[in-house]
C-alpha cells in the first residue's frame, strides 16, 4: 500500500454497507481498502491525538493494524459521514472475551478534518448498539489517560462509569501511561434502549 497522500475515489463499491446509521454517520467494518485513506487522515490527525493515541500513519503500520483485526477477539469499525462516505474516525472493540465474560475494550480516534462535529459521539452510540445487540456483548471498557478531556467527555456522554485507576497501564508515545478505567454494561447503556 502506498504511503503517499494520493487516494482513489472514495467511497467506492469495494466498501461494505453500513451496519447501522444515524442522522449523520454510519458504521461499517474496517476493510483493507481503507488503508490509504485511513493513513492519510491519521497523518493529518497526529497533533490532535498526541500523546493520547498513535494511529497507523504508514503502509507498514496499517498492515499491522489491519492484521490485528483478523480473528474473533477484535472488531474494527470506521465511522463515515453518510452523505459523502468520508471517514470521520474509527472505533475498535479489542480483547473480546466470550463465555461468562462477554466483554471487550473500546479504542477509538477521530480524524482531524471531522473533529468537533459530534460524529464520534453519534458513531459511539451506533457501536454500542451493535456491540450490545448483534455482537451479544454485555460489557465494554474504555481505558483513558486522565488528561484526555475529549475522550473522557465522550464516554461520560454515553453512560460509562468510572471504575478505577491503573498506573503505568499502557505504553504510549515512549512511556508507560496511567489510565482511568471506565465501563458500561448492556443493561446500563442508553444505547441499549436503541434511542
Amino acid at each position: 500500500m502506498p504511503d503517499d497522500d494520493s487516494s482513489a475515489e472514495y467511497p467506492s463499491a469495494e466498501y461494505p454497507t453500513y451496519l447501522a446509521t444515524g442522522p449523520r454517520v454510519g458504521i461499517r467494518p474496517i476493510v483493507y481498502g481503507d488503508g490509504e485513506r485511513f493513513t492519510a487522515l491519521a497523518r493529518a490527525s497526529v497533533d490532535l491525538h498526541h500523546p493520547w493515541l498513535a494511529m497507523p500513519t504508514t503502509g507498514t503500520a496499517w498492515e499491522a493494524f489491519y492484521d490485528g483485526l483478523d480473528g474473533p477477539h477484535r472488531e474494527g469499525f470506521v465511522i463515515c459521514e453518510t452523505v459523502t462516505g468520508e471517514p470521520a474516525g474509527f472505533i475498535n472493540i479489542n480483547n473480546i472475551a466470550r463465555g461468562r465474560f462477554q466483554c471487550g475494550a473500546v479504542g477509538y480516534g477521530a480524524f482531524a478534518p471531522s473533529a468537533g462535529r459530534g460524529y464520534m459521539s453519534e458513531g459511539m452510540g451506533l457501536v454500542l448498539r451493535h456491540a450490545f445487540g448483534p455482537l451479544g456483548l454485555h460489557r465494554l471498557e474504555a481505558n483513558i489517560q486522565p488528561g484526555n478531556e475529549r475522550s473522557l467527555a465522550l464516554v461520560k456522554r454515553h453512560g460509562f462509569r468510572l471504575e478505577g485507576f491503573s498506573p503505568d497501564f499502557l505504553f504510549i508515545d515512549g512511556a508507560w501511561r496511567d489510565h482511568e478505567r471506565w465501563a458500561i454494561t448492556s443493561d446500563g447503556s442508553p444505547a441499549a434502549g436503541l434511542r
